[in-house]
């Protein structure tokens, strides 16, 4: 399929590009108007951008069905000064039901039954539930066009956070466990970001790697091995020198069992198996000794 953006509806054009660019993280923006009426909406098209100075940039689009804006954009105009909440499961379904298109004038904290708090160095209020909080100043305010689905890009300077000592780990930092963000996916889907959804990728930050070109040929033409397989093969510096004391029993019942081509394949596969694992040395010593 290729989609030309200039033939093609705004609204089907926004469906793809949602379920293609996602999961994407949530604001949560608390905003006020100029007469003091606070207003609680979630963005999905949001981001971090720098943290020197601390930037964020969330984007309340002019609506697709009828070119309108949301109160959230009104209100930043007004008084230049958001408080982006982050979302996590416990309060999803709140989030969700803020989101409705109440009248202006609606308060959302309360519609959504959530509690607000005072900000410390702006006028917006904080959601108490949400376990973290940017309180912000808006730097810019950028119109990417005039009609339904142009985004404002509204970049925000974050002069205080606040966060929930509850979802901190015994280092400090932010467990991702316990801090339990949802993200936004294309229609009604959302994603948790928590327990058996994560996984770590080492960064080669420390080293480089010598790439998938510099793997032997037997490797990076497998038909078992995946792109992932030869990606983390390739994030080595070197290939790993033999030592077949790293070869497991699994190993020694292949050889046994088949030769030829029929041996590479099965060595292959049980290379995959110890990547996937995490045993990659095995797995390195499996290839070799092939």
């Amino acid at each position: 399929m290729i989609i030309d953006p200039k033939d093609t509806a705004t609204g089907k054009l926004h469906g793809f590009m949602l379920s293609a660019i996602a999961p994407r993280p949530i604001a949560f923006a608390s905003t006020i108007s100029a007469d003091g009426i606070p207003n609680l909406a979630p963005f999905s098209f949001f981001n971090a951008f720098g943290s020197n100075p601390p930037t964020v940039i969330f984007s309340p689009a002019r609506r697709v069905r009828d070119n309108t804006v949301k109160h959230t954009l009104e209100n930043v105009r007004e008084v230049p000064e958001v408080v982006i909440n982050v979302v996590n499961y416990a309060i999803v379904q709140q989030m969700n039901l803020a989101s409705c298109e109440y009248p202006k004038g609606v308060n959302e904290f309360e519609k959504a039954g959530l509690t607000p708090v005072a900000s410390t160095l702006i006028k917006p209020l904080r959601i108490k539930e949400s376990p973290v909080q940017f309180e912000c100043k808006v730097k810019q305010i950028i119109e990417t066009g005039q009609h339904g689905g142009a985004g404002n890009l509204i970049i925000c300077e974050v002069v205080l956070m606040h966060i929930d000592d509850a979802v901190l780990g015994a280092d400090g930092r932010i467990d991702p466990n316990k801090i339990d963000l949802v993200a936004r996916m294309g229609g009604d889907l959302y994603s948790r970001a928590s327990g058996a959804a994560l996984f770590t990728v080492p960064k080669p930050n420390e080293k480089t790697g010598m790439g998938i070109d510099q793997l032997p040929e037997a490797i990076r033409t497998s038909r078992v091995l995946t792109g992932n397989d030869l990606g983390i093969l390739g994030n080595f510096e070197t290939i790993p020198t033999i030592d077949s004391s790293l070869l497991g029993t699994g190993y020694q019942h292949l050889i046994s069992h088949y030769q030829n081509d029929d041996l590479k394949q099965q060595l292959h596969l049980l290379a995959h198996e110890l990547i996937e694992k995490g045993n990659v040395a095995e797995a390195w010593q499996v290839l070799l000794a092939n």
